[in-house]
């Protein structure tokens, strides 16, 4: 089970820092990824990092301005999101792949938060 929050509203410029809380014994083992969906659009990935945290990769639409990182011990995984822009709006989603497979594809997930709301204001 996972549980995404920290979502809200910012103005342009601003930092926001997401956090997904997974349930279960195997967290270490998952990839985990962020994905995004703005209103009538469809959901994209955002960025990913495996198990060990050492390996991330990012959408360019948001390379060099967020970044992925997680807590093995406790079980979370956390976007920080920084110079944001009124583009970046959208629900957040957390998911879980426990096969340690690094991918960016939707279908690839199988566990999935509920998404939290991150709406930046110009």
């Amino acid at each position: 089970q996972l549980q995404a929050y920290g979502g809200g509203l910012v103005q342009a410029g601003g930092s926001l820092r997401l956090s997904c809380a997974a349930s279960g014994r195997t967290f270490s083992t998952c990839t985990m990824g962020w994905f995004r969906q703005a209103p009538g659009k469809e959901r994209e990935f955002v960025a990913v990092i495996s198990g060990s945290g050492i390996r991330t990769y990012y959408a360019d639409s948001v390379k060099g301005r967020f970044t992925i990182s997680r807590d093995n011990a406790k079980n979370t995984v956390y976007l920080q999101m920084n110079s944001l822009k009124p583009e970046d709006t959208a629900v957040y989603y957390c998911a879980a792949d426990d096969r340690g497979l690094i991918t960016i594809a939707l279908y690839e997930y199988v566990y999935w938060g509920q998404g939290t709301l991150v709406t930046v204001s110009s």
